[in-house]
């Protein structure tokens, strides 16, 4: 095994603690599970979407959030994005031997998702569609988007999700982290023709 293939963690996880004035989080994840999850945010659909996410990336992820649900749910969306974001990044260390980009397109009954990810260090989002109805359970619809870009922003994603068919709100919602979790599932992998070395004409990913 080469010096390179030495530096490639064997222990890809990490745990995060953010605590502010309207938040106090905590996610464990860990790259190489099986699809675990224990999540609780306060937000029922979140919760939902963040074990959908777990499950179909096959990462194990713990996610303990409190924050200010007697204003909105906005703030605590917004942040387990980032804390999200910020612990992916800690668990992918110095990004040797990665694929780096994925892609998937998953179908939810009547909808259908696309999401492209590049783990390259330049934090960036592309949105493009559009729910018909305010709210799914607690959580804004618009809120969404926003979870998808604090994520990209905080683990230096470039990240594109586009709704391709859908009606049903929820549909399309889950199909889209579904097809962020099989995106991200396919961008961290070990790519073995690597043999260690990092994904980029720039030799490094900050």
């Amino acid at each position: 095994m080469t010096n390179n293939q030495d530096s490639i963690s064997n222990n890809r996880a990490a745990t995060v603690h953010r605590k502010t004035k309207e938040t106090d989080i905590t996610i464990t994840l860990n790259l190489d599970g099986s699809g675990q999850a224990d999540v609780a945010t306060g937000i029922g659909f979140l919760d939902h979407m963040l074990d959908a996410l777990a499950r179909h990336a096959r990462f194990d992820l713990t996610v303990r959030a409190k924050g200010d649900l007697h204003i909105d749910a906005h703030h605590t969306v917004e942040d387990v994005g980032i804390v999200l974001g910020q612990t992916l990044a800690q668990a992918l260390g110095n990004k040797r031997g990665i694929t780096r980009m994925g892609h998937a397109i998953v179908p939810m009954d009547e909808s259908l998702a696309l999401v492209a990810v590049d783990i390259g260090g330049r934090g960036y989002f592309v949105f493009d569609g559009a729910f018909s109805t305010p709210h799914i359970g607690q959580m804004a619809t618009g809120l969404i988007p926003h979870f998808f870009e604090s994520l990209a922003h905080a683990a230096k994603l470039n990240l594109h999700a586009r709704l391709l068919a859908g009606a049903d709100d929820h549909h399309q919602a889950e199909a889209l982290f579904k097809a962020l979790a099989r995106a991200l599932n396919q961008a961290v992998r070990i790519d073995p023709q690597l043999r260690g070395r990092i994904p980029s004409t720039k030799g490094s990913i900050e």
